[in-house]
């Protein structure tokens, strides 16, 4: 059976080359073309158009596939990269960035030496998924101004969304994340990326926080009279520590609520406590002595100090979503997983993983170790009334299992 599917080989090794055409003729390709390094390869697909996949080889004498990867990403030549070297599987998972970065696709990694069924199941799935065409993002929302966004604050236009965090073993909702959306009068629901730089640049982040915790104190109540008691999370701008009003705000939004302060988490990025002065790291105390409960969000996404760690008082960590989304082909993300549960043993903090998609990722999140996650597995954020209905249908669902 011929397959509808061309594809070069890139490689510079004569019998190596000579053994991949044959396999790939042998499987049924349409159209099978080859090269020696990168520049060829340019100089053939110039010649004879289009390929659907490009087999490539990394080390080369002339120019090499890295290279290759980046000329052909701009030429658009090429549908699909397999990858086929026999270079360390630490440098082709760096390597396989590389061909995201580039705009192309990867297709997989098949390693060396080349095997039938391998490349045959690569083949197999261009097959059934073959290459979209390739769509321009879609533009940011227009910025908004200073004045737009104070208007917004004073006519309540910032909602409180909020996505939960849950108990992996038996699926209870440890608390929830309060996230925010500007429900806009003509522009419909934007996204923070829309309207926070403004509020920062405003002096805003602060009143708007405030509300927040108003808010959610209120729903909060709410939840408890149902029978749920549900910690509440809110991110935290390493800037506004230094306002010397924080804390007594905070403290006096709980006593009007008649809530403790271990009803609530106050979440801060790592990137903006690296350099955290006496100031921040005095609210950050008086936070905790409240009795708040501190975690130190997107953990490895930045440059980690493991000093900072230790000098502030944090008690939960939440591991970035990145290495649950990779950690199942990539042995060192799994390594990070389970030293950051470790690590977070050892200190006593509580740790929870962001980004849980798929039961498989939550199945092997528990044969790690990890006892708390947070992910559209479970829920995506919520409005407060539906928020209060998901619980009510999740504690039913538990009660059934």
């Amino acid at each position: 059976m011929i397959l509808p599917i061309r594809v070069l080989v890139l490689e510079d090794h004569p019998f190596v080359r000579a053994v991949a055409v044959k396999m790939l003729t042998q499987l049924g390709c349409e159209a099978v073309f080859q090269a020696s390094d990168g520049a060829q390869a340019l100089a053939v697909l110039e010649e004879v158009g289009a390929v659907d996949i490009a087999l490539c080889d990394l080390c080369m004498e002339g120019m090499d596939g890295l290279e290759f990867f980046r000329q052909v990403g701009q030429c658009g030549l090429v549908g699909s990269i397999i990858i086929s070297s026999s270079l360390s599987a630490d440098l082709r998972r760096a390597v396989r960035q590389i061909v995201a970065l580039s705009g192309l696709r990867l297709l997989g990694d098949v390693g060396k030496p080349l095997h039938p069924r391998a490349l045959g199941q690569l083949l197999e799935k261009h097959l059934i998924s073959p290459r979209e065409e390739r769509v321009p993002p879609p533009a940011p929302p227009p910025p908004a101004c200073a004045n737009e966004v104070r208007q917004a604050l004073h006519d309540g236009q910032f909602q409180p969304y909020y996505q939960p965090k849950v108990d992996l073993m038996s699926g209870a909702v440890c608390g929830v994340e309060v996230l925010v959306r500007w429900h806009h009068p003509f522009r419909g629901v934007l996204s923070p990326v829309a309207f926070l730089p403004e509020l920062e640049r405003a002096g805003l982040l602060d009143s708007l926080l405030f509300t927040q915790i108003d808010q959610a104190l209120t729903l909060q109540r709410q939840a408890r009279e149902q029978g749920f008691a549900i910690n509440v999370a809110f991110n935290l701008h390493a800037q506004q520590l230094a306002n010397p009003l924080l804390v007594s705000t905070i403290r006096g939004i709980l006593a009007l609520q008649g809530t403790p302060g271990s009803s609530l988490t106050f979440e801060l990025t790592e990137s903006g406590l690296l350099e955290a002065p006496a100031t921040s790291l005095e609210s950050l105390v008086r936070l905790r002595m409240m009795g708040c409960q501190l975690s130190i969000d997107d953990f490895g996404a930045g440059f980690s100090s493991l000093q900072r760690l230790c000098q502030l008082p944090f008690n939960e960590i939440k591991l970035d979503a990145e290495f649950v989304r990779t950690f199942e082909d990539q042995p060192r993300c799994r390594a990070v997983i389970s030293s950051t549960l470790a690590l977070g043993d050892a200190l006593g903090m509580s740790v929870v993983i962001e980004g849980v998609e798929t039961e498989q990722q939550r199945q092997q999140l528990l044969a790690l170790g990890c006892t708390q996650a947070q992910g559209y597995l479970f829920a995506r954020p919520m409005s407060g009334p539906d928020l209060l209905h998901w619980l009510q249908v999740s504690a039913v669902a538990q009660q059934k299992t």
